[in-house]
């Protein structure tokens, strides 16, 4: 409902900020969209009985969470920011529905929470997503429109590669909406998109999360190869002692073709195959 909420704009003048590109910080002002993010949580049923918001800004996002949350988490590493937070929603403190926690989401620790929507800092995109994805909650995160894209692709597509694979790993992935660079201020020199996470188990077994993970970034760092080369050519990365060996037991066609072309489920069986025969210990630091 217009005017509802907390003007945008208003927000950042009582907060006395701009905005900094070289600190990467874009806020996003466009009313509709701000609207918006909540609903995609709620209209997929998503659990808003606690909702953690990284990046929480001058809480214009903040504002809207609060009416479909019984509480809400902010972390905030600015502190001029985080005190304007709680000064702002004085209330929603007191009556213990909202918490401000200053610091870095990638260093501080994470509260438990139901789901998590957030418009977030895009150089810490890949690292923040990465922390949230294996906690099993469902999320509505904004990102540079290029990673979003990355993070939703189909196997064999230009964009598809470790992102793909490890964020799907985790939870289905769809973008729910491109935004463009005029919804923010200042303005960012890219696109940007809205992903919405629903976890689930893969439809593969691995034997191990963290070598799984670790072979998938060993083997898309040579994606122009072959598989038979990006096997043998990564072992410092994998801690594979024996990536011949691996190579000698998968299919001859699987090793013929380049990461980019394996599926998911291709990857978690050939990674099973990695551990059983591939002699697996830790990488070279």
């Amino acid at each position: 409902m217009p005017g509802q909420f907390r003007d945008p704009d208003a927000l950042r003048a009582r907060a006395g900020v701009a905005g900094d590109p070289s600190r990467d910080q874009h806020f996003l002002v466009d009313d509709r969209v701000l609207d918006r993010l909540p609903e995609y949580a709620t209209e997929a049923g998503m659990d808003t009985g606690h909702v953690l918001e990284v990046g929480g800004g001058t809480g214009a996002l903040t504002d809207r969470l609060l009416a479909v949350a019984d509480r809400v988490t902010v972390i905030e590493r600015d502190p001029d920011l985080a005190a304007f937070l709680e000064s702002e929603f004085t209330d929603s403190v007191a009556e213990e529905r909202l918490r401000v926690i200053e610091g870095d989401a990638l260093e501080v620790a994470l509260p438990e929470f139901s789901a998590s929507v957030s418009n977030l800092p895009y150089g810490i995109s890949s690292e923040i997503v990465f922390r949230l994805l294996p906690a099993g909650k469902p999320l509505v995160l904004t990102f540079q429109a290029e990673f979003a894209e990355r993070m939703a692709a189909d196997p064999g597509t230009e964009e598809y590669g470790r992102l793909s694979v490890t964020a799907g790993h985790y939870a289905d992935i769809e973008i729910v909406e491109h935004i463009p660079p005029e919804a923010f201020d200042p303005q960012p020199a890219v696109d940007s998109a809205v992903v919405r996470t629903t976890p689930r188990e893969p439809e593969y077994d691995v034997p191990d999360d963290d070598f799984f993970m670790r072979f998938l970034r060993a083997v898309f760092t040579q994606r122009r190869k072959t598989m038979r080369n990006a096997v043998r050519n990564t072992v410092h990365i994998s801690g594979l002692g024996d990536g011949d060996a691996v190579v000698e037991a998968a299919s001859e066609e699987l090793m013929g073709r380049r990461a980019g072309n394996v599926t998911p489920a291709e990857f978690a069986r050939l990674a099973t195959l990695a551990w059983e025969v591939g002699d697996p210990g830790e990488p070279d630091a």
